[in-house]
């Protein structure tokens, strides 16, 4: 598969070679405790960047064997300012969040010379695309304000630019194909992401995610509907979409999103669990199971959704079921 001169155009080209719907990874911090990764740290999966790259190699891995066409970074927690508070050196810090970058190239690298090899007649072999994640401040706070939005009455546009620049900055130089702004709670945040991305004159792509607790609104109450409109109207953000939400919203999410914008929506709902910030938890009493979290996945694509993965508490089984059903639906040959 021939890559897009234009970086702009990859994302699109990635979801055409996949009849219309690309399936993106799953949830890397749920696989990488599947392997025995204690990650029970403010730096969550990106203290795995300091004590086990091998692991986070092995489930970027999984994730493409699974059938995903884009596979995003072990960065989404991992901040220069939360670095620093474990004594690492701001180079340092800035060496880790390129290895994100480095590790997930790598293997979707090697991936894709064994794809070239292996594949038959009929079978369609594409090479994947590395986001380079980027959490929330409330993801650095680690204290569950990702969820709920609310970063105190003196957050300022200004503070949230000044703590997401440098990272920005050194991510999209680190090699990947894109940026994925993930778990975005409120409006503001998703404004600095904006600005930064035009002040920066930021090279590659992004897309623009957000989490709804009752699928009208993000995670903050601000309307959902106005912050797919603020991400719409950034020429540099080229898919807008929805992560870490419960299933049962999704479909509802994607109609209102096509309301206001026509760039690629990209969906990965968690399980359906729900976070408890005190305990720090998921409970799993709402959560669905893989047979479940699947059977919404064509509704999904029908309703307008360009690319379809799976956020907290999700696997390579989930995105493996999704793929399948995805293939199935546009008559391709699956190779998983």
């Amino acid at each position: 598969m021939l890559r897009a001169s234009d970086p702009f155009k990859l994302l699109d080209e990635v979801v055409s070679q996949a009849g219309g719907c690309a399936v993106i990874d799953g949830g890397l911090a749920t696989q990488l405790e599947h392997h025995g990764a204690d990650i029970n740290d403010p730096l969550w999966s990106a203290l795995c960047l300091i004590t086990m790259p091998h692991l986070i190699k092995k489930v970027h891995s999984e994730y493409l064997d699974a059938g995903a066409k884009v596979i995003t970074t072990a960065s989404y927690q991992a901040t220069l300012q939360g670095f620093q508070s474990k004594g690492i050196p701001v180079e340092e810090g800035e060496a880790l969040l390129q290895q994100s970058v480095q590790l997930a190239c790598e293997v979707r690298d090697d991936h894709w010379e064994r794809c070239q090899s292996a594949s038959g007649p009929g079978l369609q072999c594409q090479q994947a695309l590395v986001a380079a994640s980027i959490g929330s401040y409330g993801a650095y706070l680690a204290d569950g304000s990702e969820y709920s939005g609310n970063y105190g009455p003196d957050m300022t546009l200004q503070m949230l630019k000044d703590f997401h620049r440098r990272r920005i900055q050194v991510l999209a130089e680190a090699g990947p194909d894109l940026l994925a702004f993930e778990t975005t709670p409120n409006k503001l945040e998703a404004q600095a992401y904006v600005e930064l991305l035009e002040e920066e004159n930021i090279g590659i792509p992004s897309w623009l995610s957000f989490n709804s607790k009752d699928g009208i609104n993000v995670a903050s109450g601000d309307s959902f509907v106005e912050c797919v409109s603020l991400a719409d109207s950034c020429s540099k953000i080229v898919a807008v979409g929805i992560n870490c939400t419960p299933p049962r919203f999704i479909h509802g999410l994607i109609l209102l999103a096509r309301k206001v914008t026509t760039k690629p929506i990209v969906i990965y709902p968690n399980s359906g669990e729900s976070w408890d910030a005190e305990n720090k938890q998921w409970v799993p009493s709402t959560g669905v199971s893989d047979t479940d979290f699947v059977s919404y996945v064509l509704e999904w694509e029908e309703a307008g959704a360009s690319l379809i993965g799976g956020c907290c508490r999700t696997t390579p089984s989930t995105v493996r079921a999704i793929s399948k059903a995805l293939a199935v639906n546009e008559g391709i040959k699956w190779a998983g």
